[in-house]
């Protein structure tokens, strides 16, 4: 029981030792071991309010001594959470992290440096704009490019998006948006938060318009259509955002086709790079973002492919006045400007964040551990995989591959001997990937392609192998078979 603020006091300092943060490292470490290992199940089959229970109950109003805490940790709550370190875990674009970021969490945690402005984090402000000038010459951006790390791709989408309204509309930031309000395009497998910016930024839903797909990319075709349709009516367009890496199959867009677009239109192009950009960096997948240095704007998550623990997501723009621009307001007891008056070192001045955690440093790390090739050759492994898991599908006539994997990306569809119609397979399909999930056994999404249900892998852990590609195929097979069989007549 803690009686006065010395009591607490001395608790705090018996935390900050090497013995106490041993006690808590160990649980990541013995997570990381066990799951190299291929050991226990990928994902909880208990249900939610079973998990709920465990942390009913009023808040402590004493504390409790550290290890009770770490074994309370490891009860109940790593016993039953998602193993995304596991080789069986091929479910969503959320990454196995690199360890090393994930040790340099704690650093970043315990120096607290915001760094929205450069007085309150010297070191960290300057790293961060060194980290975004190599990541806009990997594009290959011009100098007078910039950016800043965001909290990921919606939050890259949605401040990118405003700089677009900024330079569409210069007056908006003071005023709102006036008539005629001008619109977006965007391909129809485009991830909703660029509809959800397009609302949140006062254009309205309907100013969303959605270009169709060809092989799930966006119709060039079809969008010159539109920008000739749009023009002959004198509806201004805003922004058009270019895809590379579709959420839901991994397909990229041909951004050097749009982008050559938006020059001669005069139209600013914003890229959803969140889950794909990071092929810029691969010498074997770099030609998928040809044109990327078209772009005004660049949505890019490194907590995606390239494997940092969340959050780290980044926005880069062709010209960082243009970025600065979307956000007018001023903060003189806080942004003070630089003696440079060609950069403005405050990274709050272009962001939505103020409180801004200086994940830069994870992003260094990894850089300076693994190297701009380092990180290629994890990339390329992953697309491979994807690759590995369309060659083993093929094997099997129960399964339908619905695309060519462009990165580590595959969907798919349990068909059984095809007499079944679309709307019992849906069923079947979304019944398959629950009891599978539920079993431990290994751990897959789900999207809807064409209006059907269907399977879909994503391949974000560099530990899979052939051998577990194999098991994931057999096991879905196991499972189509119960579920096929119990819906047999008796």
């Amino acid at each position: 029981m803690m009686e006065d603020v010395a009591d607490v006091i001395a608790a705090l300092e018996a935390d900050a030792t090497a013995d106490a943060a041993a006690q808590v490292i160990s649980l990541a470490t013995t997570y990381f071991e066990t799951t190299r290992r291929g050991e226990g199940p990928v994902s909880s089959g208990r249900s939610p309010n079973e998990i709920t229970a465990r942390f009913d109950g009023p808040m402590p109003e004493d504390g409790t001594d550290l290890a009770t805490i770490v074994a309370r940790i490891e009860r109940d709550i790593l016993a039953d959470a998602n193993r995304l370190a596991h080789p069986m875990y091929m479910g969503h674009q959320v990454s196995f992290p690199l360890s090393t970021a994930v040790w340099t969490d704690a650093v970043i945690s315990a120096l607290n440096q915001s760094v929205a402005v450069e007085e309150m984090s010297p070191t960290l402000t300057q790293l961060e704009h060194r980290v975004i000038r190599w990541m806009c010459d990997a594009v290959g951006f011009p100098a007078g490019s910039g950016g800043t790390l965001t909290s990921g791709g919606t939050e890259a989408t949605f401040t990118a998006l405003l700089a677009a309204r900024a330079a569409a509309l210069p007056d908006s930031w003071m005023h709102g948006v006036t008539e005629p309000r001008p619109v977006v395009l965007c391909g129809e497998h485009t991830h909703y938060a660029v509809t959800r910016a397009v609302a949140e930024l006062g254009l309205g839903m309907r100013s969303s318009i959605a270009i169709p797909s060809v092989n799930y990319r966006m119709d060039v075709a079809a969008l010159e259509r539109e920008v000739a349709r749009l023009r002959e009516r004198q509806i201004p367009i805003m922004a058009i955002v270019a895809t590379a890496g579709h959420t839901a199959t991994g397909s990229f867009d041909d951004i050097d086709a749009i982008g050559a677009l938006c020059e001669a239109e005069g139209i600013w192009l914003h890229i959803d790079g969140a889950h794909g950009a990071t092929a810029v960096l691969s010498d074997r997948h770099r030609h998928r973002v040809r044109g990327i240095e078209r772009a005004r704007s660049i949505a890019w998550d490194p907590h995606k492919m390239m494997l940092l623990p969340l959050p780290a997501g980044m926005l880069l723009v062709r010209s960082e006045r243009e970025l600065q621009a979307a956000f007018a307001q001023r903060a003189p007891y806080l942004f003070h400007g630089s003696d440079d008056a060609t950069r403005v070192r405050d990274q709050g001045v272009r962001s939505f964040q103020c409180s801004r955690r200086a994940d830069v440093l994870k992003l260094w790390v990894v850089l300076q551990r693994l190297g701009r090739r380092g990180i290629a050759l994890l990339h390329d492994h992953l697309c491979d995989l994807a690759m590995q898991v369309r060659e083993e599908l093929a094997q099997h006539s129960e399964f339908e591959i619905l695309h060519a994997p462009d990165s580590n990306i595959l969907c798919f569809r349990y068909v059984g001997d095809r007499r079944a119609d679309d709307e019992t397979l849906d069923a079947i399909n979304r019944e398959i990937r629950e009891r599978y999930n539920k079993s431990g056994a290994g751990w897959i999404t789900a999207t809807l392609l064409g209006g059907r249900r269907v399977l879909r892998v994503t391949m974000m852990n560099p530990r899979s192998t052939r051998a577990h590609i194999r098991a994931l195929v057999g096991g879905l097979l196991g499972v189509a078979a119960d579920v096929v069989g119990a819906r047999q007549p008796a």
